[in-house]
């Protein structure tokens, strides 16, 4: 966020509490109102509903060893519970803008890596091992000690790669950038919209869209993102009903048949926790067990250290506050995610939508929480905000988180190179934890090479030998004869 914005969003210094309630989410004391803590929650609600149609498509479209798949109703009433309940956890225990649901790759590792090796339940149970795991390392103190012996350089690296990766997502999950289809044997692995030229109302919503939110953003609109995704779902129900779409992607802008529906609980609590050892070897559910918490581990780092920057809301040594709470809590969010059979639960990038809108705390939370919990109710009605409405939010957000590339000293490259690589891999790979290990290891490796080693933390040395196998594990899996 600019400077200039930033003075004009908090013109001096905080104004006294008015409430027990902004005391105890200290709304007045971080220069937030009422008001842009719920414009934001609304915000962040949008901008990640997408997950309750995403997640029971892909775990619902898998199959695990023996055949089985499970029901996307009951997969959509897991998604929206686990997201709500750990939402509210996370605003009234962290007191951090920072919403939590489904985590997407995780999800995609448990529908289509481990549940072909074992029952539905053993995976779900392997799942809850994972944050059981990450509990631990967060109650030892290794999870928040990672997070403070990075340098403030590379967290800033972090918070600008997270930036251009929300806004590549924001493009492609519009359809404004497409993947080529036979990208192996062309020069290029993307192109503009599906064939190479914009077509389609969809499209033309999502441009509408970028140009509307940047418009408001310029003049300093209060509530400009939700306005935006409020104006263009609007325009997009009016599109879809007199033109003829054949697709408008996950979520198509119709006025539901019906307004309720009634959430089906049947999945809840149906996981083994050690089922899996005995359906496959135990070098195989390590590694599995390895890959879900790096992933999990360095998402969630990157994307707290992100929202917090975002929000303005780091120490003078680049601090996150309370930061032990926020990461045992994500922690828990995995284990209720695997509990309840929706996978993983991690917290969400998309909540810098709510901090681009003025989210400072917690208290946002219970608005994108409860909006959740209403969702168990109501999916057929708060569904209906198509990509393309909500996606140029996650583009102008990207534009916010951006602006921090100027505190990162280009001229210095034993900081500018792993900030660099830190940046580009995760865009470019589609992954947060790619984009961090690719970052630690060219800065181990730097300081190594130009006779600094003493100067990296240890934990970074340990933390980048971890990436390393992260990186090899294909390798790996085929010395130790998983493969």
């Amino acid at each position: 966020m600019s400077e200039t914005q930033k003075t004009v969003d908090r013109p001096g210094g905080p104004p006294p509490a008015v409430s027990s309630v902004d005391r105890f989410f200290k709304i007045s004391e971080r220069g937030s109102t009422f008001s842009r803590e719920i414009r934001g929650g609304f915000a962040t609600f949008f901008t990640m509903a997408y997950i309750l149609v995403l997640n029971p498509i892909i775990l619902g479209s898998a199959k695990d060893k023996f055949g089985e798949t499970l029901d996307p109703v009951q997969l959509t009433t897991a998604t929206a519970l686990v997201a709500a309940v750990m939402t509210i956890i996370m605003g009234v225990g962290g007191n951090l803008p920072l919403a939590l649901a489904a985590g997407l790759g995780l999800n995609a590792v448990v529908a289509f890596q481990i549940a072909p090796l074992m029952s539905w339940d053993d995976a779900m149970g392997l799942v809850v091992l994972e944050g059981v795991l990450i509990c631990v390392l967060v109650v030892t103190g290794l999870r928040e000690a990672v997070m403070h012996a990075i340098p403030q350089p590379l967290k800033q690296a972090i918070s600008v790669g997270i930036g251009l990766f929300i806004a590549f997502i924001g493009f492609v999950d519009a359809g404004f950038v497409s993947r080529i289809p036979d990208a192996a044997n062309t020069t290029v692995p993307v192109q503009l919209g599906g064939t190479g030229n914009l077509t389609g109302w969809p499209i033309l919503v999502f441009c509408l869209g970028v140009l509307l939110t940047i418009g408001l953003l310029a003049r300093k609109v209060k509530g400009a993102i939700l306005i935006s995704i409020v104006v263009m779902t609007v325009v997009a129900l009016v599109i879809n009903s007199i033109a003829d779409i054949k697709s408008w992607g996950l979520t198509t802008p119709e006025w539901p048949d019906k307004l309720v529906d009634t959430p089906d609980f049947g999945l809840i609590g149906q996981f083994s926790l050690f089922g899996a050892f005995g359906e496959t070897t135990v070098i195989t559910v390590v590694l599995l067990v390895f890959t879900l918490v790096l992933s999990d581990f360095f998402d969630t780092m990157g994307t707290v250290v992100g929202i917090s920057a975002e929000a303005d809301l780091l120490d003078e040594e680049g601090k996150v506050p309370n930061l032990g709470r926020v990461l045992l809590i994500d922690g828990a969010a995995a284990v209720a995610g695997g509990a309840a059979s929706s996978s993983s639960a991690t917290s969400y990038i998309e909540s810098a939508a709510g901090v681009g809108e003025g989210s400072r705390t917690g208290f946002s939370n219970l608005v994108t929480g409860g909006l959740f919990a209403l969702a168990l109710f109501l999916t057929p009605l708060l569904t209906i905000v198509p990509l393309q409405a909500a996606a140029p939010a996650l583009v102008a957000v990207g534009f916010l988180m951006m602006t921090q590339v100027k505190h990162i000293d280009w001229d210095k490259y034993e900081i500018a190179i792993p900030a660099f690589l830190t940046i580009a891999v995760m865009p470019f790979t589609y992954s947060i934890t790619n984009g961090i290990g690719a970052g630690f290891v060219a800065y181990v490796l730097i300081k190594t090479v130009l006779g600094k080693a003493k100067e990296v933390h240890w934990l970074l040395w340990g933390t980048s030998a971890l990436f390393l196998v992260y990186f090899a594990i294909d390798p790996i899996e085929q010395l130790l004869g998983v493969k």
